[in-house]
């Protein structure tokens, strides 16, 4: 027998879902894969470009769900926003963005250069220097260690779910992105904070990164 506070419980969750907004800002591959999933969890996704709205047309499109195509600055005042941008064109693209004042940042983004050297950032870890350059913003870095066909591809695999890991200096932004990568059908795996998770999470000095793992069960 199902009881009150479950059914409470859940109708809680589903408004939740349904009402918050995720601000994806950078529409390629990465961009893309994540707006896929949150569209099919349930949540209000705004996806943008610096080419427009009218350029994300197709893709509005294909992703479906409750998928809008909007400027980059509306995409950056959503409840949680989405950064995936190419690094050396991330600090120019994010001067006069609204202050984030507390809100959530998730950082996939990894320090390269176009062909793919590691960015020297003076012994910090990527997202040390995101947090940085957005004052006031709850950075979790996330989903910056799958190739982009697995981040893709289908979160349930071989009876388990593919494990997506993150970390963060703030518990309840980790919860809250915690939630999300669970109820896009991943297994969360909390790395702590973000110098000794971004140091594991790190293309250069990291085991996580192109590890396919599964959580079973």
């Amino acid at each position: 027998m199902v009881c009150q506070h479950q059914i409470s419980f859940c109708i809680n969750s589903i408004l939740t879902i349904k009402l918050m907004k995720i601000g994806i800002i950078g529409a390629g591959g990465i961009g893309l894969a994540f707006a896929k999933h949150a569209a099919r969890a349930g949540y209000n996704v705004l996806i943008s470009n610096s080419r427009g709205p009218k350029s994300l047309t197709d893709a509005v499109e294909q992703l479906g769900g409750n998928t809008k195509a909007v400027t980059v600055e509306e995409a950056a005042q959503a409840d949680i926003v989405f950064i995936s941008l190419p690094w050396t064109r991330l600090e120019a693209a994010i001067a006069g963005w609204p202050s984030f004042d507390g809100r959530i940042v998730i950082d996939p983004m990894n320090a390269f250069t176009p062909d793919f050297k590691p960015v020297d950032l003076q012994g910090k870890t990527s997202s040390e220097v995101v947090a940085s350059w957005l004052p006031g913003a709850k950075v979790v870095k996330a989903f910056n260690t799958l190739p982009l066909a697995l981040l893709e591809a289908d979160p349930h695999e071989a009876g388990g779910s593919r494990v997506i890991a993150y970390s963060g200096d703030d518990t309840d932004a980790k919860k809250t992105v915690g939630e999300l990568i669970a109820k896009m059908g991943f297994a969360g795996l909390d790395l702590g904070g973000l110098i000794a998770g971004g140091i594991l999470q790190s293309f250069a000095t990291g085991p996580f990164p192109m590890l396919n793992l599964i959580k079973l069960g």
